[in-house]
């Protein structure tokens, strides 16, 4: 079992700095790919997610897109940093823990997708 720091739960992955939310939602497609490269594989993915938009900056006079995911710290931080390195250096990217209570659907898909990988490791069926 993984140390208690490192224990899956809902972080925020924010991509800021969308001066709409045309633009917010246009990063959705690549970073989709990115967690998911095979969008035709067969469940579970590695990594429980989902996206949202959120009002940005002090005036709210951008958008932020902004990625739940439902997974260890580490694995986050290395999220984070994929998704860095996808939308470029003129955008902030940074995660924090989030609100598992907004993000409820993806700790209910890892609960799942744990049974999932249990049923395929079990022997004899």
């Amino acid at each position: 079992m993984p140390p208690a720091e490192d224990q899956p739960r809902v972080y925020e992955i924010g991509i800021h700095g969308c001066p709409t939310s045309q633009e917010a939602l246009a990063l959705q497609a690549p970073i989709e790919r990115l967690l998911c490269p095979d969008p035709d594989h067969a469940p579970p993915c590695e990594i429980p997610w989902s996206f949202t938009v959120a009002d940005d900056g002090p005036d709210g006079d951008s958008t932020a897109l902004v990625l739940g995911v439902y997974t260890s710290e580490g694995q986050a931080t290395r999220l984070t940093a994929k998704v860095r390195t996808l939308v470029g250096e003129g955008r902030a990217v940074a995660v924090s823990e989030g609100d598992a209570g907004e993000w409820g659907e993806l700790a209910e898909q890892y609960g799942f997708e744990q049974g999932l990988r249990s049923e395929r490791k079990s022997p004899g069926q």
